[in-house]
């Protein structure tokens, strides 16, 4: 018979850790959409299936840019399977970015955090249970995903975009010092009030506004989990990474070297 009330302290930390279900939480997930009438459907049927496991309360918010290919119309099927207390749609007008597309979204959230990631299944929702936990560790204020510590890495780019990925971070981690190896990632759970105030701060756009929004949290002061994850190519349509965006960041970069 275990007596040592040490030990027992420490088995009921670690049993609240691994328990998801502390009561009060919700999760609200924002998933910017522009051409993802494939990608839609099993990303929110794995996000559903992992949340549901995991006894943890959600909400997936669909910000769509008025998408050609028919997103919304498969966004509006999920809502009537899922219920409208799970699926919201914030549909806008047209494609007007990343960072617009958060700034909508989290003013809809009613989650006390809020999980941003992509709709593509580039981002896998097995890892949501790790970033909850995580931050319950030391109560970060923000748990971002890494494809580069120990037990993260990248699958289906080709050695270009390997080493546009590597190099990106690399020159913003030596210029800008923001305290996490993956700049760019866009895998995140965020306290809610942290990340609006993160986004009333930021002032890119596109993908350089995650990259400042890690940049803001070290400014502010934010404590900061990583948590490894495994990022995979997408598997229906086409990145949209381009010239335009890889210019944009090399814009971005400099502006938060010169200003933050």
């Amino acid at each position: 018979m275990n007596t040592n009330p040490h030990t027992d302290i420490q088995i009921e930390i670690n049993r609240n850790t691994n328990d998801l279900t502390m009561e009060g939480n919700k999760y609200s997930v924002l998933l910017p959409t522009y051409n993802e009438r494939d990608n839609l459907p099993i990303i929110v049927t794995m996000l559903a299936k992992t949340f549901d496991e995991n006894k943890i309360d959600y909400e997936i918010i669909i910000i769509d840019d008025n998408s050609p290919d028919g997103t919304l119309e498969v966004a509006k099927r999920l809502q009537q399977i899922y219920g409208e207390k799970r699926i919201i749609l914030r549909p806008r007008a047209g494609k007007l970015g990343l960072g617009t597309a958060y700034i909508h979204g989290i003013k809809n959230a009613t989650g006390n955090f809020v999980i941003i990631m992509d709709a593509d299944m580039s981002h896998h929702p097995k890892n949501i249970p790790d970033f909850i936990r995580k931050q319950r560790e030391k109560d970060y204020d923000i748990v971002t995903g890494s494809r580069y510590i120990d037990g993260g890495g990248v699958y289906g780019w080709d050695l270009r975009r390997k080493l546009i990925s590597r190099g990106a971070n690399f020159v913003a981690d030596v210029l800008l010092n923001p305290g996490v190896s993956d700049l760019t990632g866009s895998f995140r759970l965020y306290k809610t009030p942290v990340l609006q105030r993160i986004i009333d701060a930021t002032i890119s756009k596109g993908y350089v506004f995650q990259m400042e929004m890690m940049v803001r949290a070290k400014q502010f002061g934010f404590r900061v989990g990583e948590v490894p994850i495994t990022f995979v190519d997408r598997v229906f349509g086409e990145s949209k990474l381009g010239s335009g965006e890889i210019v944009a960041y090399a814009k971005g970069l400099y502006t938060l070297f010169t200003t933050v």
